[in-house]
């Protein structure tokens, strides 16, 4: 029960200060503001993180271990860019429930040095576990560099797509920006 009321703490800090980096920026926000709006003390905030950077981190986090879940579950025979494409699917939810705050997430995690190296850093750790599925579902030894350029190709796809999406203002749909940067990727590996 302690530990269940413990996770819905950790829970509403994390939605709340996702909710002000979102609105007024990650620089602008301050623990005091996070822990306002959930109605504890700053002192209740260092409980759970360390520092608000963190809040990030595990956000992340999260993105991550669905991202290596989906694409475990997807289709044996699908091609490996295909499947990594369709491994996407479920975090593109969230482009599509809140365009608006996603678009403010996006923006934020580009342009705030500190926020972007922690999403770079968990970027490289999902291409490696992505990476290692991929080799499993294609049989691919220690030795074969097709798994991992697979896995950087389409996290490449994915950035793109999420960076051109925020300079056009939300605008086309993240799906279609998506869908055109894998395009251009198949294009690329298919015709260097």
């Amino acid at each position: 029960m302690a530990e269940r009321k413990r996770q819905l703490v950790r829970d509403e800090l994390s939605e709340a200060a996702v909710q002000l980096f979102a609105e007024q920026g990650f620089e602008e926000t301050t623990v005091d503001q996070i822990a306002a709006a959930v109605g504890v003390s700053s002192r209740t905030f260092f409980r759970y993180f360390k520092v608000k950077e963190d809040v990030l981190v595990e956000f992340l986090g999260h993105f991550g271990e669905q991202l290596v879940a989906e694409l475990a579950a997807r289709p044996a025979g699908e091609p490996p860019l295909t499947a990594m494409r369709q491994a996407l699917t479920p975090l593109i939810g969230l482009h599509l429930e809140h365009p608006e705050k996603t678009l403010r997430l996006t923006r934020l995690l580009l342009s705030t040095p500190t926020v972007r190296a922690r999403y770079l850093d968990h970027q490289a750790r999902w291409r490696d576990e992505l990476a290692a599925v991929l080799a499993t579902r294609t049989g691919a030894g220690p030795d074969d560099f097709r798994p991992v350029l697979t896995a950087s190709i389409a996290l490449a796809a994915f950035a793109a797509a999420q960076a051109r999406w925020a300079d056009l203002d939300g605008a086309p749909s993240f799906v279609a920006m998506l869908d055109e940067a894998f395009n251009a990727a198949r294009a690329a590996v298919q015709n260097p």
